[in-house]
C-alpha cells in the first residue's frame, strides 16, 4: 500500500477521528470534500467543514460537489487539493459518481501524494468490492429496511480498491454487521470490516488500527463455509492478510 487510508464509520460526536488524516496532509492543507449533492450539498459541506476545522484549525476545507447522477472528474477537481475526504450520503450514488474513475483516482492520489479519508459512504466505496446497500438477501431481511440505501437486495459493486476488504458502516447504530457477514458468507468479498460511528480505522503498512469511541468487527470466511467474526476496540489492530 501507499499512503494510509482513513475509514470513518459515521457519526458527528468526535472530531478527533479526522486528526490522523489531517496529520498526513501536506502543503496548504486544502481538503477536498467530495459530496454527492442531493439538493443540500452546500449545507452538508458546511457540516464537514466545521468538523474538519475543529480537528485541525489550520486546514482549508474545499467543496467538491457532484450533482446526483453526475460523475466525478478527479484530474481537474483535485487541482490544488492536498487531501481528499469522500463524504457520506447515499452509498450507491457515491459509487455511481466514482464509477468512471475507479482505477484512475487511486493512481492519481498516489502520484500526487494525497491522503484519502472516507466517511460513511466514502468508507464503503474505498473497498475493492463495495457493499453499497440493500437489506434483503433472496427476499429475506438481514438488516433494518431503513438502512437499505434505497436498495432492496444487498448489492456489492466495484469500488476504489484502496483497501482489500469490504466495508460496512454505522455498524452498531444501524445493525449493518449482519449485511456484511452475509456478503462475506456469499463470497462476494474476500473479507470485511464493519465500523461503528465515531470510530476510525487507519489502514497502513499491511495493518489496520482502530481508534475512537466504538469498535470494528472483522468478518472472515471460515473453512467450513461459514464466517468468523472478531471485534477490535480502540488501540487494537489486525493484519490485512
Amino acid at each position: 500500500m501507499g499512503s494510509p487510508v482513513f475509514l470513518i464509520g459515521g457519526g458527528w460526536d468526535r472530531a478527533e477521528v479526522y486528526e490522523p488524516f489531517l496529520r498526513q496532509v501536506r502543503g496548504a492543507r486544502r481538503i477536498g470534500c467530495l459530496i454527492v449533492d442531493e439538493g443540500d450539498g452546500r449545507a452538508q459541506f458546511e457540516r464537514y467543514a466545521q468538523a474538519l476545522l475543529k480537528a485541525g484549525p489550520a486546514c482549508v476545507p474545499v467543496p467538491l460537489l457532484v450533482p446526483l447522477g453526475g460523475r466525478f472528474v478527479p484530474e481537474t477537481a483535485l487541482d490544488g487539493i492536498d487531501g481528499l475526504l469522500v463524504c457520506g450520503g447515499l452509498t450507491p450514488a457515491y459509487q455511481e459518481a466514482l464509477a468512471e474513475c475507479l482505477e484512475r483516482l487511486p493512481d492519481l492520489l498516489a502520484e500526487r501524494g494525497l491522503p484519502y479519508a472516507g466517511f460513511s459512504a466514502g468508507a464503503a466505496v474505498a473497498a475493492r468490492r463495495a457493499v453499497v446497500g440493500g437489506w434483503l438477501v433472496d427476499g429475506v431481511p438481514v438488516c433494518p429496511e431503513e438502512t437499505g440505501e434505497d436498495l432492496a437486495e444487498v448489492e456489492v459493486r466495484a469500488g476504489l480498491g484502496l483497501v482489500p476488504f469490504a466495508v460496512d458502516v454505522h455498524a452498531a447504530q444501524w445493525g449493518t454487521l449482519a449485511r456484511l457477514i452475509t456478503a462475506v458468507g456469499r463470497r462476494q468479498a474476500p473479507y470485511g470490516v464493519a465500523v461503528d460511528e465515531n470510530t476510525l480505522l487507519t489502514v497502513a503498512d499491511d495493518e489496520a488500527r482502530v481508534s475512537g469511541a466504538g469498535r470494528v468487527h472483522v468478518a472472515r470466511p471460515a473453512p467450513d463455509g461459514g464466517v468468523t467474526v472478531r471485534a477490535y476496540g480502540t488501540g487494537e489492530s489486525f493484519g490485512l492478510r
